[in-house]
């Protein structure tokens, strides 16, 4: 049985969000010709926003997570991702809106509005 004191620290913690940040790439891959984010450079999009992260110390706890994800169903607009927990969706053409993203929202709490779907 938990203690009071163990019970208030387990409610304290599932209260308080484990990531600031949670980004998903759609890495989705298409066989039958319709648009796909993977074909759009997504999955390097996604290992440069997982370097630059790591890169300005912001990964782990409490911070940013940067995560591959499969069909997001908006592929007809991408390459896409989506910041969590606001939802935002994003689109980007290459590494420096991927950047913007990241120095903006991600670092700065700043929508990028330009790049916003």
């Amino acid at each position: 049985m938990l203690s009071s004191c163990q019970t208030e620290s387990i409610r304290a913690m599932s209260d308080t969000p484990y990531y600031q940040h949670h980004v998903f790439f759609c890495l989705n891959h298409r066989e039958e010709g319709r648009p796909c984010c993977f074909n759009k450079g997504a999955q390097q999009a996604q290992e440069h926003a997982k370097k630059r992260i790591k890169e300005l110390g912001l990964n782990g706890q409490g911070q940013v997570r940067i995560n591959k994800a499969g069909c997001l169903d908006r592929c007809e607009e991408g390459p896409v991702l989506v910041v969590y927990p606001e939802g935002t969706w994003y689109t980007y053409v290459d590494t420096q809106d991927i950047d913007e993203i990241i120095d903006e929202h991600l670092v700065g709490g700043k929508v990028v509005e330009r790049l916003k779907i």
